[in-house]
């Protein structure tokens, strides 16, 4: 549909695209391998004691190291540079492996739960000695692990976020697990296992569906959280020079970088063609440094034309 006119597709490039990721993969390395070992004596000693959460826990480190192991390659499949078939490179792969790991997440917990009422059915002693011990040796090492992916860039990634509460709730879950022990000792309490299997995969499952919810709105190009776009249109429009915006789409690339596009008309009365006001206050106000804006002198047809600034 023809217009009356102008271009102006400026693009706002004023900011780094370092990904500060520097050396951390080294970290993240040594993490896998300690949650690895940590599986393997948590299952010999669920084994030997009989208890299913110290199992359970055992699962969720090993889906631990997996989490990991996903950060690692999604970082590097990041790194790569732009090409002529990836003009915006590869940085999603960190929030595929975010989806990923947090989809192990809900189906981590919820075979642990589908486990823990099938042992309820068929209940067996318990030594709470083995469980209090290992799960002490699980939460230091678990507490190690969540430090380690911490000081490995967790605040500005959204893999690395599921990382980190992945190994965050495992700490946690060796205190549950300590506790029950402790329960089983002192009172022979065995069903307390089972209750803190319950209660762990719960948390499990509620972490995962919170961290894939986020990753898919990234990924299905939704609004960013902290963005309401009817609010973000009447500021623009308070501009100035603003006469009116329409057709305007928000969202992420990744975990930092937002994009927007719009349609905008301009109070062209001292035939001012300037964004700069307008690129100046995205940045300012919302952090939005790529920005593609139509300035346009003719509104569209107002039978097609909807109140929603967000469509034509």
């Amino acid at each position: 549909m023809p217009h009356d006119h102008s271009h102006s597709h400026l693009h706002s490039h004023g900011h780094s695209h370092g990904h500060h990721h520097h050396n951390h993969d080294g970290k993240l390395s040594l993490a896998v391998f300690i949650n690895i070992l940590l599986t393997i004596v948590q299952i010999i000693g669920g084994v030997l004691s009989g208890s299913l959460s110290l199992i359970a826990d055992a699962l969720h480190n090993l889906s631990d190291a997996g989490a990991i192991l996903i950060a690692i390659f999604a970082r590097r499949i990041a790194r790569l540079p732009a090409s002529n078939k990836m003009t915006f490179g590869f940085r999603r792969a960190e929030i595929l492996g975010a989806l990923i790991n947090s989809t192990s997440l809900v189906l981590v917990g919820i075979y642990l739960i589908f486990e823990a009422v099938s042992k309820y059915f068929n209940p067996q002693p318990i030594d709470g000695w083995i469980i209090v011990g290992i799960a002490s040796v699980a939460f230091l090492i678990d507490a190690a692990t969540a430090w380690l992916t911490y000081k490995s860039g967790v605040k500005n990634n959204l893999n690395l976020k599921a990382t980190f509460i992945h190994n965050l709730s495992d700490a946690f879950a060796s205190i549950v697990v300590m506790v029950a022990g402790t329960l089983i000792i002192l009172y022979q309490w065995y069903i307390v296992d089972l209750i803190a299997t319950i209660g762990i995969s719960l948390y499990v499952i509620y972490q995962g569906y919170q961290l894939a919810k986020q990753s898919m709105v990234i990924l299905m190009q939704g609004v960013p959280a902290n963005i309401d776009v009817d609010t973000l249109c009447l500021e623009l429009e308070g501009i100035d020079s603003v006469v009116k915006i329409w057709h305007i789409h928000v969202w992420q690339l990744d975990d930092t970088n937002i994009f927007l596009e719009a349609y905008v008309e301009l109070d062209t009365s001292g035939d001012q063609q300037d964004l700069s006001p307008i690129k100046a206050f995205l940045v300012e106000r919302y952090g939005i440094h790529h920005s593609t804006i139509e300035i346009t002198k003719k509104r569209l047809d107002p039978e097609t034309e909807s109140e929603n600034c967000y469509q034509n």
